[in-house]
């Protein structure tokens, strides 16, 4: 690891003028993704500046929505009364993040951030990474690649984002809110995410130097049943090979309200949204399921290493699916 400058402001507005937009300069919060990017030599920034003590922690429900501070973690936001009545896929993607340890560390503004697990990404000893080196190649395209992602991607990159609980907020609706040097803004979680498939060392629509301060998550409509599956080599802490978000309202048998995130798939958390609409004014039945589970993998692009992830994927919406419009048969 390189040596750097450590700095610690007291407010938003020190923080934002101590990164000034310097691209040697970079945030640092809980951590736990940045410190072992430093280690292994993949981030060298130059400063670093800490906003781990910043006012931006703790959650508020005001109206139809539940207000989440960035510092908040990710172990204070799953106990959090609202998230546990309301709002059990987030809660779930939450414990099925990580550890204990790790969620008591790391942030919610941080875990929307963290950078890809791809093993290429992260060993510099290999130049074929576009994400890492820009067009220098994919080393996953051609190598093993069983971690990557089928969805979002092309031969420029098929790096996987590895997020649980981002996976929740995108079939939400949730909002990021931003400060930086040119003031505030809102951006739908939905339009943060940019696709690996396009320029792969581009990640979201953050611009250096603004700040992730706090995230709006939409209330779903009492009625509206959850959950979150992920499916993992192991039971104990694991990143997916696929997950599954859903959040149905159901009347009468009929699906009045859908919404599906995916994880272990996509350059983003995924939204499929083809499947969403098969699901809409449809009956809750196995059969629907399977269609929306079909036009969820639509257009997937695979190499050897990740071709079971097609089928894997259908098969684990489709049983979330099952699970929270609670059929049996």
């Amino acid at each position: 690891m390189r040596t750097f400058e450590y700095v610690r402001p007291d407010g938003v507005p020190g923080a934002l003028a101590a990164h000034a937009g310097d691209a040697a300069t970079a945030f640092l919060a809980g951590g736990t993704t940045q410190l072992d990017l430093m280690k292994d030599g993949v981030l060298e920034p130059a400063r670093l500046v800490d906003i781990s003590r910043l006012p931006m922690r703790g959650s508020t429900t005001t109206g139809a929505a539940l207000r989440v501070g960035a510092l908040t973690t990710m172990e204070e936001l799953a106990t959090d009364p609202t998230v546990e009545r309301r709002l059990p896929l987030v809660r779930e993607a939450l414990l099925l993040g990580a550890s204990v340890q790790l969620r008591n560390m790391a942030t919610i503004g941080g875990n929307l951030l963290q950078r890809t697990r791809c093993r290429y990404f992260r060993d510099p000893a290999v130049p074929a990474c576009n994400k890492r080196a820009p067009g220098s190649g994919c080393a996953a395209v051609t190598g093993p690649a069983r971690m990557h992602a089928i969805l979002g991607v092309s031969e420029r990159c098929i790096a996987l984002h590895a997020s649980d609980v981002a996976v929740a907020l995108v079939a939400l609706d949730a909002v990021v809110e931003i400060e930086g040097p040119g003031g505030a803004r809102r951006v739908p979680l939905t339009e943060f995410y940019l696709e690996a498939g396009g320029r792969p060392e581009v990640e979201h629509t953050l611009e250096h130097g603004e700040l992730i301060t706090g995230v709006e998550i939409p209330l779903p409509p009492e009625g509206t049943r959850s959950g979150y599956l992920k499916v993992r080599d192991r039971v104990s802490y694991e990143f997916a090979l696929t997950s599954a978000a859903v959040a149905l309202l159901i009347e009468d048998g009929v699906v009045r309200d859908a919404r599906i995130g995916l994880g272990g798939v996509g350059s983003t958390p995924w939204r499929p949204r083809a499947a969403e609409a098969v699901l809409s004014g449809a009956p809750a039945t196995p059969e629907v399921f399977r269609e929306a589970a079909d036009a969820a993998v639509a257009g997937a692009w695979t190499v050897p290493g990740t071709e079971f992830k097609v089928e894997l994927a259908r098969r684990t919406l489709v049983r979330q699916l099952r699970t929270v419009a609670e059929v049996t048969r």
